[in-house]
């Protein structure tokens, strides 16, 4: 390891799981996504702008994860909103699963309870 090495595994750790934390918060109602770039801008280590959200929506759009209305706006001009499909909450209750299992697994080498 080297020095810094920390902040590029937050990185890392963040572009692997960026678009299941979208997927997350689409999972109760679609949003506009601005709005998506607040909400997970507001969780300490989930910094993300509009240059990575964008395209990562347009991704998760082609892949049929998400899918996308054309709304009015009182504040401008029309906004695009984005919400789940059933393939994206399947999607997203998948590696939830799988999450639980990988979370658990690095607290238990995190906590040096695992044995040789």
């Amino acid at each position: 390891m080297e020095p810094g090495g920390a902040r590029n595994v937050l990185t890392q750790m963040r572009r692997g799981t960026l678009a299941y934390c979208v997927l997350a918060v689409l999972r109760d109602r679609e949003r506009y996504g601005f709005e998506l770039v607040r909400v997970l801008g507001a969780v300490d280590g989930m910094v993300t702008s509009e240059g990575t959200i964008y395209p990562l929506l347009a991704r998760l759009r082609r892949q049929g994860l998400v899918e996308t209305t054309w709304q009015e706006s009182s504040a401008g001009p029309p906004r695009r909103y984005y919400r789940l499909t059933r393939a994206g909450r399947g999607s997203l209750d998948d590696f939830a699963e799988e999450w639980v299992r990988f979370r658990d697994g690095v607290d238990l080498f995190l906590a040096g309870r695992t044995e040789s």
